[in-house]
């Protein structure tokens, strides 16, 4: 029911509302929630979502200090409800997730709308300025749009937004900070395997990347007979299939709903749990960005760059493409093109450990070096709190 816009909402007040659309936008939303709290400490905070797994990582991080409900479905009287019970005096909407019905109704309550964090891939702003004569009102009603990069604010800019609300903040995801409890998971995680295991994360793979992934670990343990490939697809409903695909290619596979350890004999693992790709990253020498080998635009590569690890990336990074151009130019990362580039690249950072780590501490560095946009970001949001 909540997706209708009913449910029962405690007693907020002056409520702040956020909205993350998937598990990505969540932890983007934190560093910038937790500042939001410390300085309008007695705001509520409701935060809406649109995926089970992103509801799981809001509870899980949050708890009891935010209010979450999963987002109505953009229809006129669904947003409505949803508004009538949360009453929100500022809608702040992570990275770019606009629906019409949405800005629209809470725009009408004199509410400013903002986008955080916000980017826009050329592929998405041609989409936009096709739309341009639809929503041109939805646009040049936002407050403030705090783009990640230059790049995303001229292209924000394109759609006629006025350029006095548009600002460079930078991307929050750089202000990542590695915890201790990631680094002791990933000791107790790795406390089978030897002392200097070779160990590669594919991490957020989609459909077609996973037998990319294992006819390159194939061919790697040819040369490297202990390599061990942890494999995370990035979606639950691909877990038995990623599993299955590695058993028909002859490995030994675990997974990690089975056990609490990667085993000694372990060729591949596959995670099959949600929330933990920080942890084994934490175990590896190397991090593979998935969505890159196939048209979905990569994932995050700021989360193992933060753990000083070396990055690989397929041709397709669109999503990220700031991101990993800073990462190139300080070589923390390498674009691989195809199949055999990944095997050679991790062929090189494996007999050259030397060369890893400097790769990974250029990573770190450049991670380390461009923090600092949580707090520009909430500088900005700070006028518009006071006065809502």
């Amino acid at each position: 029911m909540e997706r209708f816009g009913f449910f029962n909402a405690p007693k907020l007040n002056r409520s702040i509302w956020v909205h993350a659309v998937s598990v990505g936008e969540v932890l983007a939303a934190e560093p910038i929630i937790r500042e939001i709290q410390r300085r309008f400490p007695n705001r509520d905070i409701v935060i809406t979502s649109m995926t089970p797994t992103s509801s799981e990582q809001i509870r899980k991080r949050f708890g009891s200090d935010v209010f979450h409900v999963y987002a109505p479905y953009d229809i006129p009287f669904m947003v409505k409800a949803f508004l009538r019970r949360v009453k929100p005096e500022c809608l702040i909407i992570m990275e770019t997730e606009l629906w019409p019905n949405m800005i629209h109704q809470v725009m009408r309550r004199n509410c400013p709308v903002v986008i955080a964090n916000a980017r826009l891939s050329e592929r998405s702003a041609k989409g936009y300025r096709r739309l341009k004569p639809a929503i041109g009102w939805m646009l040049n009603d936002l407050s403030l749009v705090l783009c990640q990069y230059e790049n995303d604010a001229s292209r924000f800019e394109s759609l006629d937004i006025a350029k006095e609300k548009i600002f460079v903040t930078g991307s929050v995801k750089f202000d990542t900070n590695v915890e201790d409890s990631h680094v002791k998971k990933a000791a107790h995680l790795s406390a089978n395997l030897p002392a200097k295991p070779k160990i590669w994360v594919a991490a957020s793979t989609h459909e077609g990347e996973d037998e990319l992934v294992l006819k390159v670990h194939e061919r790697l343990r040819q040369r490297f007979p202990d390599a061990l490939l942890v494999l995370v697809p990035r979606h639950p409903e691909r877990f038995e299939s990623a599993f299955q695909q590695s058993n028909k290619q002859g490995f030994n596979t675990a997974r990690r709903s089975e056990f609490e350890k990667i085993p000694s004999d372990a060729e591949v693992f596959v995670v099959d749990t949600m929330g933990e790709l920080m942890d084994f990253y934490a175990t590896a020498q190397v991090a593979v960005i998935g969505g890159s080998f196939t048209e979905i635009g990569g994932h995050n590569p700021i989360e193992p760059g933060a753990l000083g690890l070396p990055i690989l990336i397929g041709p397709h990074y669109f999503n990220f493409e700031a991101i990993c151009h800073q990462l190139v130019e300080a070589k923390g990362m390498e674009i691989v093109a195809d199949e055999l580039a990944l095997l050679e690249s991790l062929g090189m950072l494996f007999s050259n450990p030397e060369r890893a780590q400097e790769m990974g501490q250029n990573a770190l560095q450049k991670v380390e070096a461009s923090k600092g946009a949580v707090k520009r970001v909430v500088d900005h949001l700070q006028p518009l709190l006071e006065e809502s």
